[in-house]
């Protein structure tokens, strides 16, 4: 199993910035891609940004330019900074991991793992 705490959430002033952190604990050798979705009151849940284990990238559209997604994986922490905030942004923002069974780890579960989330507002 995996356990993921995020951090960092709070009241940011429009066009500030702010960095999410996500400490993952467990069976973390068995996660390979990493990411950050939120979700806006009234909203479904939408992907922000995923790196996978071989640092490949992917950003929403509404994101790209703005925040940048990283990891420490000697921490174990997944990092999301985010710059020039828009209102548009206020969020529950959650991290999620991708556990995989492969032949380096078999017994691994094939599964999502999410944290409880963290919530960003931001102030026009």
């Amino acid at each position: 199993q995996v356990q993921l705490v995020e951090s960092g959430g709070g009241l940011v002033q429009g066009g500030g910035s702010t960095r999410l952190s996500c400490a993952a604990s467990g069976d973390t050798v068995c996660i390979s891609a990493m990411g950050w979705y939120r979700q806006a009151p009234g909203k479904e849940r939408e992907l922000v940004a995923s790196i996978t284990s071989e640092w490949r990238t992917k950003y929403a559209d509404s994101v790209k330019g703005r925040f940048t997604i990283s990891r420490d994986l000697a921490k174990n922490t997944l990092y999301l900074q985010m710059n020039s905030l828009k209102p548009d942004d206020t969020a529950v923002y959650y991290c999620n991991a991708d556990s995989q069974s492969t032949l380096r780890v078999p017994w691994c579960e094939d599964m999502d793992y999410w944290g409880k989330g963290t919530l960003v507002t931001v102030a026009s």
